[in-house]
């Protein structure tokens, strides 16, 4: 088997039409805490899983669409990740972008289209 603590999973998303409404869901189905619903259009809380054992992630507002779940691996380098990406297949979806915090992220697609997110590590 192979090391697979070199960029490991660091992150998840649960974005959909009903922030509060998943919010509510996921908060009750797994007695997760939430934080505060930032002022954001995407209307996000984050949760804090770290402690047990698990990841950090967030749930709000979907953009546009039904939503969807996004994973997110940390990397050194997302553009350099993103190139590597291109070589084998895939296909950028969102170029790194720094959000408030100085969080750079990015997003592809895979050979099969589902969509994947990249945090500087």
């Amino acid at each position: 088997m192979r090391n697979a603590t070199r960029n490991p999973v660091v992150h998840f998303e649960v974005l959909g039409r009903d922030a509060n409404a998943l919010r509510k869901f996921y908060g009750e189905a797994f007695g997760w805490q939430l934080g505060p619903v930032d002022e954001s259009p995407l209307q996000y809380s984050m949760v804090h899983l770290k402690e047990g054992g698990g990841i950090d992630g967030g749930i709000g507002k979907a953009p546009e669409g039904p939503g969807h779940v996004t994973f997110y691996v940390g990397v050194e380098d997302p553009q350099a990740a993103l190139d590597q990406i291109s070589r084998l297949g895939g296909k950028t979806v969102q170029a790194p972008v720094e959000v408030p915090g100085g969080v750079t992220f990015a997003l592809f697609a895979d050979p099969e289209g589902h969509v994947v997110g990249l945090v500087k590590d």
